[in-house]
């Protein structure tokens, strides 16, 4: 078995053509993998502690030639601007939260939306499928995946929307003494984290589901596996 030493002192073992490829197609498009581009691809195979010599060609030769990613690939039409950062203190401080749906085609059990929580320190995240939005599906989902897990956060940043902008709502956030803050209404970017994980759990969920894409349910977990394991 043969190995080469990185850079960093650690041993990484050397594939051959046949295995080379099959690493390929396991860290990007099978169970463990997240449909990355080439050069995070060849990062997350060499963070796995797998080394060839082409691996960096092969990995951005792989990714461009994937099917799913050809179909899905972003296009950007706005202009490059500076990053403007939301300061967060220390992990799950501050949540952004948001709604994603109605989804076509629904689940077959009938769910529609997504509601998806993301921390601003960590960039951990949360979601679950939702038939309908209402405002107590919102205060169970922040109980059991936020402060059951996590502790009681400082403030929660969310979109104004009406399951967030009821008194039911306000109520549960004074309780728990949190900061209920609303972003500025018609400007998506005042919650910008929330609507970039939006943005992510889509693109990789149309990846994830079959050709009926009425599974996307089932993928979820799935998904967020990937999400969560991903530098």
């Amino acid at each position: 078995m043969l190995y080469r030493r990185s850079y960093d002192g650690l041993l990484l073992r050397c594939l051959s053509e046949s295995e080379a490829k099959q690493t390929l197609r396991e860290a990007h498009d099978s169970v463990c993998g997240a449909h990355q581009p080439g050069p995070k691809l060849q990062d997350r195979i060499r963070r796995m502690g797998y080394y060839w010599p082409s691996m960096i060609a092969d990995a951005v030769d792989y990714a461009r030639r994937c099917k799913a990613c050809q179909i899905y690939v972003d296009f950007i039409h706005q202009p490059s601007e500076f990053l403007h950062p939301t300061a967060a203190s220390w992990p799950f401080e501050a949540w952004g939260m948001d709604i994603i749906g109605p989804i076509n085609p629904p689940f077959v059990k009938g769910h529609r939306f997504i509601l998806a929580i993301t921390d601003y320190f960590s960039k951990w995240a949360e979601a679950v499928p939702l038939i309908e939005v209402k405002t107590s599906n919102v205060v169970n989902f922040i109980k059991h995946h936020v402060i059951y897990c996590f502790g009681i956060p400082r403030r929660i940043i969310h979109d104004n929307g009406p399951q967030f902008a009821s008194q039911a709502f306000y109520r549960f956030c004074d309780k728990n003494r949190i900061q209920n803050l609303a972003s500025t209404s018609y400007n998506p970017a005042a919650n910008g984290l929330a609507e970039a994980f939006n943005k992510t759990i889509i693109k990789l969920l149309k990846k994830f589901v079959s050709s009926n894409k009425h599974d996307w349910n089932e993928k979820l977990g799935e998904y967020f596996w990937t999400y969560r394991t991903t530098v």
